[in-house]
């Protein structure tokens, strides 16, 4: 079982926030104080793309075939992840967390995972597949212990 001891540096995020807490007390009554949040404004695809998708000619006469349009929704959060990344990068580099709790949506944490500089991959304690970026705070402690006591 994985306990938030004190110091203990949690992240919760999505696409498109993301917030660095830090457990300030010990493991039974955690007190996540926030030390950093990182926002972008990643509007829907429909509203990013600008034209119809491409088209292209087939073998044979008169064919086209569309071409998949890019996801820039999705791409934005790839991006946004990457950034959190690099954040938790030059924190792990300064020494400023010694300890790391990942909490995102599955996709999210896998793009995370991708990014992890192997000096913060080497800190993570545990990892939640779960969106709780809108949870006030102390309704996400409950859900964090609530959680790690069953990993």
């Amino acid at each position: 079982m994985v306990q938030l001891s004190n110091g203990t540096w949690v992240l919760v995020a999505d696409g498109k926030k993301a917030l660095f807490l830090e457990n300030v007390t010990d493991a039974h009554d955690p007190n996540l104080v926030v030390r950093r949040v990182e926002e972008q404004d990643n509007p829907p695809n429909r509203d990013q793309r600008s034209d119809r998708p491409g088209r292209m000619t087939d073998p044979g006469p008169g064919q086209r075939s569309a071409l998949a349009e890019a996801d820039w929704h999705r791409l934005e959060e790839a991006r946004f992840a990457a950034q959190a990344a690099e954040i938790l990068y030059r924190l792990a580099h300064r020494g400023v967390f010694d300890r790391l709790v990942l909490v995102a949506p599955p996709r999210t944490l896998g793009e995370l995972r991708a990014h992890l500089h192997k000096e913060v991959a080497a800190r993570v304690v545990a990892e939640i597949g779960k969106d709780l970026t809108n949870h006030p705070g102390d309704q996400l402690e409950k859900v964090l212990l609530a959680e790690l006591a069953g990993a």
